[in-house]
């Protein structure tokens, strides 16, 4: 049963940031990758995992300034030491290229990979505003950049 959700949606589950954390600090061979851009790691923050005894990995998905796919993302993920049987939680801002990472990761027979919904910041507000979901919302540890 578990193998034909991973199959139909791409990749093993998502998760909410609370239950990233949890397996984070329970299961030492678990990994964090933000595959935010440099910019965002640098004036938004980053996860910190330090509490736990880990490094937040840092690979971007797409590429800062231009946006470009990056096309070494596996290569950086795998040289980061993820590989088959790692798990692996992908998150970015919103929930939205962690999936697309994380769907990148199984079909290279990474993982298990799963996605941290709402992200770092959490999707946009009515307003426009960023903030009321995902792990910062959430009051799990972080840094300024």
């Amino acid at each position: 049963m578990e193998k034909e959700r991973r199959t139909a949606r791409g990749y093993a589950g998502d998760v909410t940031p609370q239950e990233a954390y949890a397996v984070l600090a329970a299961e030492q061979d678990a990994v964090l990758v933000d595959v935010r851009t440099t910019a965002e790691w640098a004036y938004v923050g980053l996860p910190d995992l330090t509490g736990v005894g880990k490094d937040v990995v840092r690979v971007e998905w797409v590429r800062f300034p231009d946006s470009a796919p990056n096309e070494r993302f596996l290569d950086e993920v795998r040289e980061a030491g993820v590989e088959p049987g790692t798990p692996v939680y992908f998150l970015c801002r919103s929930g939205v290229r962690s999936v697309g990472a994380a769907r990148a990761a199984t079909a290279a027979g990474l993982g298990p990979a799963y996605n941290v919904l709402d992200g770092f910041e959490g999707p946009h507000d009515e307003h426009g505003h960023r903030g009321l979901a995902g792990w910062k919302h959430e009051g799990l540890p972080w840094r300024q950049g």
